[in-house]
């Protein structure tokens, strides 16, 4: 047998990681990714969706207060299902749990291709993020049990990062799907259905992790109960509950808020690239016949300015990792907290055309993301094992149902203040300094074991 303290002195984090522990990584990781695509099939779809979905007649300016009511049902639906899921996980088990959440998903996103109104869609999203939520609270606390110390941190930044494919996807999606009028945003939808085949892979491959099924065992004996929402409130637990949950909802609140945004800068500038074709006083049913012309340029034009702030956004997530183990969990929030700020109002004040884009879009992704790798390391190492996953899931989501509040001012600023989307944004990103107040309070968990 390897002695670990080799592989801890070595810093070689992946070695002696067993073939069964990155398979829980790539199983956990692929249902991330399927959950993320879920989500971001509206972000890619909704200027299309949206617009057939509202009543007759609406104006274009009201449009953003219909798009973040479904973002706040999304952030509501996502904060039930991860505390329902995550205390089921605690009490069932990880893999029977992360089955119904892919399964609850999958068959949502679908039925969302069915909506006929606003409302519609704003339910089914609701229904979706139940799901989603449930599997990113079972995966996290899945992946962080099954890794050694040396390993978690790292692996949990891979499954975190691991979002940036679904968000890949999704832009597939919005640029050769949504953006063929022959098919259009319905049929983004329908491919909601697809991540169900992960439902048989996850039942034939994984068992339940060594520290659950003592837990569980414990419990059975008589020990503390498993999954009670009230134990996280305990004299011992509830600084760190109450952390999570402010980590979560200026994270959250920053991400609907100000992150998703960066690729309708992009938009614009495509849109005014075309619009300059005009003389000065045309009018505007001639400049939205143009629009309407070169659609597709304009549509692939926004998913290019959403790859771009995704990958920026995945490097961030990766990187998340080996800096938290360099300079510990708090440090490490506390420079992205400060550079999403910075980076936001860089980019939504100062930046316009789409050259400039190119070179910021990255980079305002890679520090308005990467935080977000940081709570699939950090809330698995403040709970307990018979609370781990109700915990992170609590944390997590209910972090949204704080941050969808805030995301309907941003639509109201916009529709009833007649602000600008840049202005907006930059308002929301002070939500950054939040997030580095509470890292006061934050303890600081890095090279400790899982708590038992």
């Amino acid at each position: 047998m390897v002695d670990q303290s080799t592989y801890e002195l070595s810093g070689r984090w992946y070695h002696g990681i067993t073939r069964y522990q990155w398979l829980v990584l790539a199983i956990a990781s692929l249902g991330w990714v399927f959950d993320v695509f879920e989500g971001q099939i509206f972000v890619a779809s909704m200027n299309e969706a949206m617009p057939s979905l509202v009543p007759v007649g609406t104006p274009k300016a009201d449009l953003p207060f219909y798009n973040n009511i479904t973002f706040g049902a999304f952030l509501l639906g996502g904060a039930l299902g991860g505390v329902a899921f995550g205390m089921l996980s605690d009490r069932i088990g990880r893999t029977r749990t992360m089955v119904w959440t892919i399964v609850m998903y999958s068959a949502f996103t679908c039925l969302s291709a069915a909506s006929q109104t606003w409302w519609h869609m704003a339910v089914f999203r609701f229904l979706v993020a139940m799901g989603v939520g449930g599997e990113w609270a079972v995966a996290s606390a899945m992946v962080a049990e099954v890794f050694p110390k040396r390993a978690r941190a790292w692996s949990l930044a891979i499954f975190h990062a691991s979002s940036v494919l679904g968000t890949y996807l999704a832009i597939a999606a919005g640029a050769f799907i949504v953006a063929d009028e022959r098919l259009g945003w319905k049929w983004g939808f329908v491919l909601g259905a697809l991540p169900a085949l992960l439902v048989i892979w996850v039942r034939l491959s994984l068992r339940e992790p060594e520290n659950w099924r003592h837990a569980r065992d414990a419990a059975r004996q008589g020990g503390k109960p498993m999954g009670r929402v009230a134990d996280l409130f305990d004299a011992g637990l509830v600084r760190h509950t109450l952390v999570g949950v402010g980590l979560a909802a200026v994270g959250l609140a920053t991400f609907w808020g100000v992150h998703i945004y960066g690729k309708d800068l992009m938009r614009r500038a495509v849109e005014a690239r075309y619009l300059a074709e005009l003389p000065r006083d045309a009018d505007d049913d001639t400049r939205q016949a143009l629009l309407k012309q070169n659609f597709k340029s304009i549509k692939r034009g926004e998913m290019f300015g959403l790859l771009l702030v995704t990958t920026g956004g995945g490097l961030g997530l990766l990187t998340f990792g080996p800096l938290s183990e360099r300079w510990g969990r708090r440090g490490t929030f506390l420079f992205f907290h400060l550079g999403g700020l910075v980076s936001a109002i860089v980019l939504f004040q100062t930046i316009s055309g789409v050259g400039p884009l190119v070179c910021v879009l990255p980079i305002f992704g890679f520090l308005t993301l990467g935080m977000h790798a940081g709570y699939a390391i950090y809330f698995p190492e403040l709970f307990p094992t018979r609370l781990r996953g109700t915990g992170g899931g609590f944390c997590f989501n209910f972090g949204r149902v704080i941050a969808a509040p805030i995301l309907f001012i941003g639509g109201w600023m916009q529709s009833s203040l007649k602000m600008s989307l840049g202005n907006a944004a930059s308002i929301l990103s002070l939500l950054f300094l939040l997030g580095a107040a509470i890292l006061i309070a934050a303890p600081e968990t890095r090279g400790r074991e899982l708590p038992e």
